[in-house]
């Protein structure tokens, strides 16, 4: 399937599964984000032989990582038979993993949905995966080079996003060609306390290759000049789509 029709289809299920949480619970606090545009971004990544990446897996098990209430994996689960893990960690998560585990009940979902102290030393739930769902999570770990090492030896691809930064917040260094992160205080961005490393792209993409990634898509989106790790307004996300060197050598 090309990864337009694909897209279409998330861009259909989107609005289905609105009416249907409304349905199932109008009053429940739902995620309020769209996680199912990351479909679009993900349109803007693929490129050739890899738009249609997700034939490959068709039937497969995934794992949907920082899921918030599971939307994308309950769609690739309806959409293309994959045998889906939901990994989440119920303490930040936005209503404690109740709204995953509603969602997996109401939709006759065969999804298992795990929690997962992600800043742990923690162990996946499942040996090994064609494919994990790891975005806008990395920025919320207290340990990315731990996480990142870890999946890339239980999962053949990874589809990751996180926030990235070009300048300093007070725009007096540039750091987007250096390998490097920059530590939020608790307070910096949005006031959320769950926020954590803000990498360059540099740093990010020496972070893939230290943790035994490949990178075989990788694109930009936001504010793509002069992006910094706190304000709102100058927010950059970096979309890729990584192969795992572990389980290919």
């Amino acid at each position: 399937m090309e990864f337009a029709t694909l897209r279409d289809k998330a861009m259909a299920y989107r609005e289905w599964l609105l009416k249907r949480k409304s349905e199932i619970d109008p009053d429940f606090p739902w995620y309020p984000f769209d996680t199912l545009a990351n479909m679009l971004h993900l349109d803007g990544l693929l490129s050739g032989p890899n738009r249609t990446v997700f034939d490959r897996l068709a039937g497969q098990r995934i794992a949907d990582i920082g899921a918030a209430d599971g939307d994308l994996g309950f769609f690739l689960e309806s959409q293309l038979g994959c045998e889906l893990d939901v990994v989440e960690t119920s303490a930040p998560n936005y209503n404690g993993l109740r709204g995953a585990r509603l969602l997996a009940e109401r939709l006759d979902s065969d999804a298992r949905i795990h929690d997962v102290d992600l800043d742990s030393q923690f162990r996946l739930p499942t040996e090994r995966y064609r494919a994990v769902l790891f975005l806008g999570l990395l920025y919320h770990l207290k340990n990315p080079f731990y996480v990142l090492e870890t999946l890339a030896g239980h999962s053949e691809l990874c589809f990751v996003s996180t926030r990235i930064a070009q300048l300093s917040p007070d725009h007096g260094t540039r750091f987007a060609e250096q390998p490097v992160a920059y530590l939020l205080h608790p307070t910096e961005a949005n006031d959320d306390p769950t926020n954590f490393w803000i990498f360059s792209e540099a740093g990010l993409r020496r972070l893939f290759d230290r943790t035994g990634w490949e990178v075989l898509e990788f694109t930009t989106v936001g504010c793509t000049e002069g992006s910094d790790p706190a304000a709102q307004e100058r927010d950059e996300r970096a979309f890729a789509l990584l192969r795992s060197r572990v389980l290919a050598g």
